[in-house]
Formats: structure tokens, sequence, C-alpha cells
């Protein structure tokens, strides 16, 4: 039987979801038995993009993207990218939902550049230098770098993907399941999340259906610097917010395992369209009163970079800020 012809490329991410595939350890030395990695850059293999461009178009089997687009080599190579590809995943919260970096989008391009390159407290530039995408040194050197694009995308904001995968980053386990489940062609319809389809939740050991203790309703409004939680009780009961009944729990419920709640970046459970949205409704309806709704707002100052913490690219919400920006403008 052939190997699956398999291509890896980090866009504008950390590479976080690649060590995550790497982290499968023998069992990813035993899927290679099945795989052929053509293509893994820039984080593994000495390759230039040049090589993926001359590969034949739908040469690839197989390929995974990790990283929001974020600059216009990013938006380049995914495009080339999707043209070799037979099948293409948004691998991670950033690729399918924008992830942490596009919260930058809640900012302009120049308070980026000015809170990174000038105020930052470690850095020393007086004359206020920026990066520029093109540069001509000492007449004759004509030096470029990638342009920082205006607003951060999706991968499916920009090329056709066909399956999308939660996670910042996936969980090496739900990895391996994965990585299984593509090889032996069990896949849903195009366009759909690969998920196990349960909710944080339904795989969490403080759930209140599990534990047998009655579901309350919320009546204290704490941060996780507040205290240390009760490791057998439910977070979100105890007042910190956790997000759990309404994200992906392919991660087996990892940061509530370590008594952090759950922020989220699993994706959103099957049917639910914009994530944030629903995490509104979801922490609104467990409030118990007026008082903790007026502590939760005094707690939580910034409700888009709490609720959109990781979805905020995807959103709907993040369409019509958009929309109004270019009416301002």
């Amino acid at each position: 039987m052939a190997k699956v012809k398999t291509a890896f490329l980090l866009a504008g991410g950390c590479a976080g979801c690649e060590m995550s595939v790497v982290d499968l350890s023998e069992k990813l030395v035993d899927a290679l038995e099945a795989l052929e990695i053509v293509f893994w850059a820039p984080t593994v293999a000495d390759v230039k993009y040049k090589d993926l461009e001359e590969m034949p178009d739908g040469s690839i089997d197989l390929a995974f993207v990790d990283g929001m687009i974020r600059n216009s080599e990013n938006l380049h190579t995914v495009k080339v990218l999707r043209a070799k590809s037979k099948i293409l995943v948004a691998f991670g919260a950033c690729a399918s939902l924008g992830g942490i970096a596009a919260m930058g989008d809640l900012h302009t391009k120049e308070e980026l550049f000015k809170q990174a390159y000038k105020d930052s407290f470690s850095t020393d530039n007086p004359d206020g230098v920026y990066p520029t995408p093109e540069y001509l040194l000492d007449g004759k050197y004509n030096l470029t770098i990638p342009t920082f694009l205006d607003h951060c995308s999706t991968l499916a904001q920009v090329v056709d993907v066909d399956y999308f995968v939660g996670g910042c980053p996936p969980h090496p386990n739900f990895v391996g399941t994965l990585v299984g489940a593509i090889l032996a062609g069990n896949l849903p319809e195009k366009g759909s999340w690969l998920t196990g389809g349960k909710a944080v939740c339904d795989v969490c050991k403080r759930n209140p259906a599990i534990t047998g203790h009655q579901r309350l309703p919320v009546t204290d409004i704490k941060r996780t610097v507040d205290g240390q939680p009760d490791p057998e009780a439910c977070l979100l009961q105890q007042g910190y917010m956790c997000f759990g009944p309404i994200t992906q729990g392919d991660c087996g419920g990892s940061c509530l395992n370590v008594n952090i709640p759950c922020r989220g970046c699993g994706g959103p459970i099957p049917g639910i369209q914009d994530y944030g949205a629903r995490a509104v409704s979801a922490i609104a309806s467990s409030l118990a009163d007026e008082a903790t709704t007026a502590k939760f707002m005094e707690k939580f100052n910034n409700m888009a970079k709490l609720f959109y913490r990781y979805s905020h690219t995807a959103s709907k919400f993040n369409h019509r800020v958009s929309e109004l920006k270019e009416k301002e403008a």
C-alpha cells in the first residue's frame, strides 16, 4: 500500500501544534510506516518554499497548517499548499479560529508596532525605527521581509479547508487518534471539525453529574489569582470562569486536571456557530443575580478578550467590527 504523502506548514503560529505531533513519540514512528513526509517547514525539515512551489498540483495527499494568516508570506504559502494538496486540515486553534494572536485585531497596526518596537520595557529604539517590507541597504542591497497584514485571518478565510482541529495545541493523545482516523479513511463530511464530539464538561472529573453534587447558580466571581480552587469541585460553580460547557473536550480536560479553568482553545462543540456569543450566553445563564453580574463585570473589564480569546478572527463580532471600521474610514 502506497504511503500517504503528508505535509506540515507553520503559518503565523508558535509551532506548538507541531510539537504535539512530535510528542506522539513512539506512536509517530509507527505512523511513519504509513506516512511519507514530503514537506515540513519552516520548523523541521531543511526545505525551501520553492520546493513546495515546484511540486505538481494535487500531489500531496494530506496537509496540515498550524498558525493564523498574519503576514504576506503566510498568505502566499498557504495558497500554494492548498493547490498542491488533496486534503487540507486547519490544525489547532490559530489556523481554525485565529488564536491568541488574533486579538491583535482589537488594536490598530500602529498600536501593535508601537508597543512591540518602541514602548516595550526592554526595547531601546529612540528613533522609532519600525520594520519595513523593503529596504535598500548601502544603495545596493535590496532587503525584504514579509508584509504585516492589516488584519489576521483564519485559514478558511483565505483558502478552501477540508477539516478543522481545535486545541492550543491539540492534545498528543487526540492527535494520535486523529492520524489513525485519517489513515483509515474514517472521516466526516468536508468542512467538519475532527473531534470526539464531547464537551470538556463531559470529560471533566469535577462535573456535578459525575460527582453527584448539586448543580447550583454561580454566586461569586474569581480570577485564577484569587485563592486556590477546590480540586474536587466544579470550577465554574466556585466562581472561576470556565468555558467547559461549550468547548470540545478532545484534550481530556487537561487544564482542569491541573486546577486551571477552560478558556476555549478546543473550539466550539458541534452546532455552535459563534463561540464567543455562546460563551456569553453560557456564563450569563449561570450567574445567580445582578450583584454577581456586577462583580463579574468588575473582575473582567475586557469582555472581547475573555470570550473571544481564541476565536476572535472567526467570529461574527470581528466581522461586525471590521464593517464599522470600514464605514468610519
